[in-house]
């Protein structure tokens, strides 16, 4: 049984409601491009970086909740005004954020095991 529970969204209504119903919790997201058919994402770094943070998600604390949100295709992630970098500041994808805090790890830095292990583990 795993200690944290993943939740899957789409777009920024369903990453908002995922994180109110688990209000209270410690909860992880991750942001990725929307995948095709084949399960692939138009963003290459989301695809090398998604095995990567999901290989760490087992360092997870106990009761958290790690949120795995695609932010939408390729278009609407370019727009400067989506609401995803209005209203949470994203600048890239993929993006690895601890919710409630500044801390988050943006494009390269999720490719780098040690630094998602270091925010999964660290209080």
């Amino acid at each position: 049984m795993a200690a944290c529970t993943e939740v899957k969204v789409q777009g920024y209504e369903e990453f908002c409601e995922a994180l109110k119903k688990h209000k209270g919790k410690q909860v992880f997201a991750y942001f990725s491009g929307n995948k095709n058919e084949q399960g692939v994402s138009w963003c290459p770094d989301c695809v090398k970086a998604e095995p990567v943070v999901r290989g760490e998600l087992k360092n997870l604390p106990e009761g958290s909740v790690f949120i795995y949100c695609q932010v939408g295709e390729r278009p609407y992630w370019k727009d400067p005004k989506n609401e995803f970098k209005e209203n949470l500041k994203l600048t890239g994808v993929p993006t690895l954020l601890k919710c409630g805090t500044p801390q988050k790890l943006v494009e390269e830095e999720c490719l780098n095991t040690d630094l998602v292990n270091m925010m999964f583990t660290e209080d």
